[in-house]
């Protein structure tokens, strides 16, 4: 673990926003003088995504292990901790502490709290007033994450981006409340909701469901022009491509998705000969390993402007195909960061760019009244459940990793003990705040890490063997050689056991020496009681995960972390996704 010694030594660096036109350079910055750009180019692109429906500023610790094999094996954004800050030499501390896990207790009660839509507003209105007519994306995940966006089926997030002024969105766990919902909240929107990857089924267009297009069957426009300053911006929405599979398909009975290359690539190339864009952006919620694939092999788009897998990508990531070259970037969540990319146009299209990653300090931009009053009003009438205090935390609680965070041992430990169960399994979602150490964990702190429209537990005997095969599975959605395997989330959450996992190895083989807590090995024909939550296939029939956990923690009142159970990591000794890592690493 990186000393106070070493950290602060980390921490005498200053902050890099890339400004590029055919290479990287790199603009110093004064503390508390971030916000304040240098004008560039003729068109402003102001993007955001996977804010989780955090209104309100929150802290979030990124993570301390984000794997990449392979080709990804050290690349953005499979650097983590100092492996990343080395990246940017001249970080200041604030913005080191919003990109990387370092000292997060110490440096988040130095720094304060970050996002917020109030704040985001503040920030997004100085953004503009630089640069008039500056477009807002939104790269989706907005309409899930919070007690108030389930409870008014994410029309509070619709109101919300509504004064933000975003422009145009695409989405995934959007998704997860009811077809006719979604369909909805698109139509209160006052954007463009765009998806050129969702289309109706063959026997949904047949019994007449509703169609953005009924000859082509997309159920959202695949796309938008937007004219910024004069200039013709495209943005193509991609939806996240794997939403029937990570996600219940029974709320979207009738939509198929799907990464989609030909159509995409049919896609540009007809606006590319129909609507002379100066540009061309693919505003996508894929997920950074499965945009770099996509640009690598799909021409005539300039920018992939990405979400899904949280990643807060400092500098962007250029890459060459057949006919040119394609940036990709991604934005972070809850609010955290606003990427800004400036374009230069010169006589065929975009001649330079200038690219930067700001994060959203709460204390350091005001609150915008008209936004707080809003976030406000529609919290009012769930303030009373939201501010319950459940217990107080006596460690750092978190989420974001491929591996269990200290939230998801949490919730792992009550749903064994509230349940009785020797097994515990919690899905790997990236969504979630984090809680420092004696701050309370309210009911809202406890919903950001479980609220969502599938919440029901379950008990259940498994076999062994059946527990492998469900390890074995997850484990290849994350680490598969082939970006476009890779099916979104971190690796399943457990409690009560103990395993090893390889990476790098083939599907079938990355989990081995499977034991119980006690140290009993974990036989193939044995079976064991194992709790779990968010069943995907079909709805269990316990209580909702929030409940079970907040009445362990009412027990508890002071939750003191015995042991965060991590796996034996084998093969990936000296990666730089990985620092500061609980459990024991080989190879």
């Amino acid at each position: 673990m990186m000393n106070r010694r070493e950290f602060l030594g980390v921490l005498a660096k200053t902050w890099v926003a890339a400004t590029v036109s055919g290479c990287t350079t790199l603009r110093p910055a004064r503390q508390g003088d971030i916000y304040n750009l240098a004008p560039f180019g003729q068109s402003r692109i102001l993007h955001i995504t996977d804010t989780h429906a955090q209104l309100n500023p929150v802290y979030f610790r990124e993570p301390n292990v984000n794997l990449g094999l392979a080709a990804a094996r050290g690349k953005i954004p499979h650097r983590v901790g100092r492996n990343l800050l080395d990246m940017i030499p001249n970080a200041t501390p604030r913005e080191m502490h919003a990109l990387s896990y370092l000292d997060f207790t110490e440096a988040a009660e130095r720094y304060g709290r970050v996002g917020g839509f109030a704040h985001l507003a503040t920030l997004l209105q100085q953004l503009r007033a630089e640069s008039p007519g500056a477009l807002l994306l939104d790269g989706g995940d907005t309409w899930q994450g919070s007690g108030t966006a389930l409870w008014t089926r994410g029309q509070d997030m619709v109101g919300a981006s509504n004064l933000l002024g975003v422009d145009v969105m695409t989405g995934h766990w959007e998704f997860t409340y009811l077809e006719a919902e979604v369909l909805q909240n698109a139509k209160l929107f006052n954007g463009d909701f765009v998806a050129q990857n969702i289309k109706a089924k063959e026997a949904a267009l047949f019994e007449g469901i509703a169609v953005f297009d009924e000859d082509s069957g997309h159920i959202f426009p695949p796309y938008v022009i937007k004219s910024v300053n004069g200039r013709r911006i495209a943005v193509i929405g991609q939806a996240f491509p794997y939403t029937p599979i990570a996600n219940p398909s029974r709320f979207i009975p009738n939509w198929t998705f799907g990464i989609q290359e030909q159509e995409l690539q049919s896609q540009v190339d007809n606006i590319r000969a129909s609507e002379r864009p100066d540009a061309v952006i693919l505003l996508s919620h894929n997920g950074m390993d499965v945009d770099l694939k996509l640009a690598s092999r799909v021409t005539g788009i300039d920018f992939i402007m990405g979400g899904h897998t949280h990643d807060g990508v400092p500098v962007p990531v250029t890459v060459k195909n057949a006919s040119g070259l394609t940036v990709v970037t991604n934005a972070g969540s809850n609010g955290k960061f606003v990427s800004v990319l400036d374009l230069e146009f010169g006589l065929s299209g975009v001649s330079g760019y200038r690219y930067q990653l700001l994060p959203v300090f709460a204390n350091l931009l005001a609150a915008d009244t008209t936004m707080q009053n809003y976030i406000n009003e529609v919290r009012a009438p769930y303030k009373h459940l939201l501010d319950e205090q459940l217990a107080v935390a006596d460690t750092l609680l978190y989420r974001r990793g491929n591996f269990n965070g200290t939230f998801d041992q949490v919730i792992c430990d009550a749903l064994m003990q509230e349940l009785d169960a020797e097994i515990s399994l919690s899905p790997g979602f990236r969504w979630g705040t984090s809680v420092l150490p004696g701050d309370p964990i309210t009911m809202e702190r406890l919903l950001d890490q479980t609220c969502m429209t599938y919440p029901e537990t379950y008990v259940r005997e498994m076999t062994g063997s059946e527990l492998k095969v469900i390890m074995e599975s997850v484990a290849d959605n994350l680490f598969n050689a082939d970006p476009y395997y890779q099916q979104g989330g971190d690796m399943v959450r457990t409690g009560g056991m103990n395993y090893s996992c390889e990476p790098g190895a083939t599907m079938g083989k990355r989990i081995t020496d499977m034991t119980l807590r006690d140290g009993r090995i974990i036989k193939d024909s044995a079976t064991y009681k194992v709790a779990g939550w968010a069943t995907v296939g079909s709805s269990s029939t316990g209580p909702a995960v929030w409940e079970v956990v907040a009445d362990y923690l009412r027990d508890q009142q002071t939750v003191r972390l015995q042991t965060l159970e991590t796996p034996r990591l084998k093969g990936v000794a000296n990666n730089p996704g990985i620092a500061d890592y609980a459990g024991k690493i080989s190879g």
